[in-house]
């Protein structure tokens, strides 16, 4: 058993948790903010039990999914702008809900809550074929180009999955105005795409080729 990677995993787990709560109950001033708690469950149940079964079954997978210090200049950027528009997403739906701006009807919580889900699990899929998957931009020694499954269909399935996980999460927790806020993630990932792609065509073989095989970068006929 890897105890500091059980250790590592469980460290950024728990801190998940803790700064969560503290952006959606600090703002509501209550703990009965019922789409928050939603949202935590669906959100930290199903990966803690991703967690142990890339722990049990791909322990570098999950390395390089905890892995979060990215090389490239360009994407520390991208991450830092990601991070700003979560902590302003979560903390206006706090407010939202505590002073009753302009809330949505419950239904659009539990459907967003199935969106969620069923992205989530086409996120488990992405993981499972491909196994080079790293939450920073890097070449990977002896990586090849995956262009199979979902990889066959766009480029991104993970970036796919994750911008609807992402734009999901304000619906749910009852803010218009949070899903205003997160629509500003679109511009954030396209860039992001952007600047993979260059360096994937860069020091990946046969990148190139995939372009042209696979043309849509994240939404089929699309983009």
């Amino acid at each position: 058993m890897d105890k500091d990677l059980l250790i590592k995993a469980l460290t950024k787990f728990l801190l998940g948790i803790i700064v969560l709560g503290v952006l959606l109950f600090l703002p509501a001033g209550s703990f009965l903010y019922w789409q928050g708690w939603l949202l935590m469950g669906i959100l930290f149940v199903p990966m803690f039990v991703a967690g142990i079964v890339l722990f049990a079954m791909s322990p570098e997978l999950l390395r390089k999914r905890l892995n979060s210090k990215e090389k490239e200049a360009e994407q520390k950027s991208v991450v830092a702008m990601s991070g700003l528009l979560f902590i302003a997403a979560f903390v206006i739906a706090g407010l939202n809900w505590r002073f009753g701006w302009w809330m949505l009807p419950d239904w659009v919580a539990w459907v967003s809550a199935f969106l969620f889900l069923a992205s989530y699990l086409l996120y488990a899929e992405v993981l499972r074929e491909n196994t080079y998957l790293s939450r920073t931009i890097e070449v990977q020694d002896g990586q090849k180009v995956i262009d199979t499954g979902l990889y066959g269909i766009v480029r991104h399935p993970m970036y796919m999955s994750t911008t609807v996980i992402f734009l999901t999460m304000p619906l749910l927790l009852g803010s218009p105005i949070s899903f205003l806020v997160m629509l500003g993630y679109i511009p954030v990932i396209a860039k992001r795409i952007s600047n993979e792609e260059a360096v994937l065509e860069k020091g990946l073989e046969g990148y190139k080729d995939y372009k042209k095989k696979v043309r849509y970068k994240m939404i089929p006929l699309l983009w």
